[in-house]
């Protein structure tokens, strides 16, 4: 008979950053290969965000917005990029908790301060970032019912919910078909999952799905865009 396995609340991942175990879905944030190597090579990069910031604007929909290290991550490199560019993050989040486990975490991520200046919003049910040409809000509650009240597009989407196995409902057709409402045509979505049955929801929600980068893992992550290229 095979012992428990124990998950301790704060591993460091193999490239040295810090991620956290959820007890509600018990499951880490992040790879256990590198939390913020997978930010940036399976979010940040495939979606382009440099190149996005250099027009000057640029607007990202990030569905799960857990430890933040997806939406500072954002700001960093479109900062890189353009320091005049107009950066609007939008993050999904239903966990309130997770304000209290993330103030203690120092993330190499230049903007990761940012998380201790978010003032709550009980109007919009939000927490809510603004200085100068950064803008970061996180819209709280169950994600299928807040991205229905969204009515902006986004230059790019991060799909980063639990697995399909935990969390089933943020990769239903219906849901990610709402997800593609709030896309511009150029627009990508980058989710971490290679799930045969998340590549298929996707195409029936009306994606062009592809193969992203293979990082951490013998698999790679998954790309989807409104039309083929």
């Amino acid at each position: 008979m095979k012992e428990p396995i124990e998950h301790v609340k704060e591993l460091i991942t193999q490239d040295g950053s810090i991620t956290l175990y959820n007890e509600n879905y018990q499951e880490y944030y992040h790879s256990k290969s590198g939390a913020i190597e997978e930010v940036l090579e399976k979010y940040v990069k495939p979606c382009r965000i440099h190149d996005i910031a250099k027009r000057g604007h640029i607007r990202v929909l990030d569905i799960g917005f857990g430890l933040g290290y997806n939406a500072i991550a954002t700001i960093d490199e479109a900062l890189s990029s353009n320091p005049n560019s107009e950066i609007e993050v939008v993050s999904l989040e239903k966990n309130d908790s997770v304000f209290d486990d993330i103030k203690s975490l120092t993330p190499k991520l230049k903007h990761y301060p940012i998380i201790k200046k978010l003032e709550y919003d009980p109007k919009t049910k939000s927490y809510l970032y603004e200085e100068k040409n950064i803008f970061l809000r996180i819209k709280m509650g169950d994600a299928r019912d807040t991205i229905k009240k969204i009515d902006k597009k986004f230059d790019a989407v991060f799909l980063a919910p639990f697995s399909m196995a935990k969390n089933p409902e943020l990769w239903t057709i219906e849901f990610l078909q709402d997800v593609a409402k709030t896309m511009t045509d150029e627009a990508i979505l980058a989710t971490f999952s290679y799930a045969k049955k998340v590549r298929d929801n996707l195409k029936e929600a009306g994606f062009f799905v592809y193969d992203g980068p293979v990082v951490g893992r013998r698999s790679p992550c998954t790309l989807a865009k409104l039309k083929a290229q």
